[in-house]
């Protein structure tokens, strides 16, 4: 299991500009019916300004005119207090500036982007954070595929989920034998969402190489769920 102190929110003018001026803009364009709407969908899981997403990304388009380029201690500090916010917009923008942003964070923003897969964790941030965010991070410093590992067994499912979908866009660069070690090794999970992450990743992989996929569903069927194995072979 892992274990993480909170980082620190680092000093950074760059997110003072970039909160002040979405903590403004968003609210503005918000819309209290819809949010009751999105609230329901998403069941409960954070209070929501009511941005539908193109809205919300011309909006952020307004809030970053004009800004620079973040280095690493910028995106952590955008992420960070984004993530603060209750409204759930606020945690969307911060996912798309962290995947906009990702190149220019090394390994050392991996506990940042831990703090946010354990902060109001939920499908709708988890999945990106995971591709767009773990995964290049892992991509860049194949030194970190060891931390996936402790995320693995991390008693946290969003955190298990994490490292199990972080290979999601490598295609040609999947360690397969590590993707197919934690499908076994988490396939008895009783949660939908490990299940079902299990059944996506190797479904993904399986645009790369079929055959493997086949091949390790037919091998491991009875410790795969139905859910994993239905999502798996969905395409083939």
């Amino acid at each position: 299991m892992t274990s993480a102190t909170a980082p620190a929110v680092p000093d950074s003018a760059l997110a003072d500009t970039v909160l002040a001026r979405l903590t403004e803009v968003y609210p503005a364009g918000g819309d209290p019916f819809r949010a009751q709407e999105m609230i329901a969908y998403m069941k409960g899981v954070a209070p929501f300004l009511g941005l539908r997403t193109p809205e919300r990304r011309a909006l952020s388009r307004t809030v970053l005119a004009g800004t620079p380029a973040p280095d690493e201690a910028d995106c952590a500090a955008v992420a960070l207090r984004c993530f603060a916010l209750p409204e759930r917009e606020y945690h969307y923008f911060a996912v798309d500036y962290l995947r906009r942003h990702v190149k220019r964070c090394s390994s050392g923003f991996l506990p940042v982007a831990h703090a946010l897969v354990t902060t109001v964790s939920w499908w709708d941030t988890v999945d990106h954070l995971a591709a767009h965010v773990v995964g290049p991070l892992v991509a860049a410093d194949p030194a970190l595929a060891a931390r996936m590992d402790e995320w693995i067994a991390d008693e946290d499912l969003w955190v298990a989920r994490t490292a199990i979908l972080h290979q999601l866009r490598f295609k040609d660069a999947t360690d397969t034998e590590r993707l197919f070690s934690y499908c076994l090794l988490r396939s008895g999970h009783p949660d939908f969402f490990i299940r079902k992450a299990i059944g996506w990743s190797l479904r993904e992989y399986a645009k790369t190489d079929p055959a493997e996929v086949r091949a390790f569903v037919a091998q491991n069927t009875s410790r795969l769920s139905p859910l994993s194995v239905r999502e798996a072979l969905k395409n083939l």
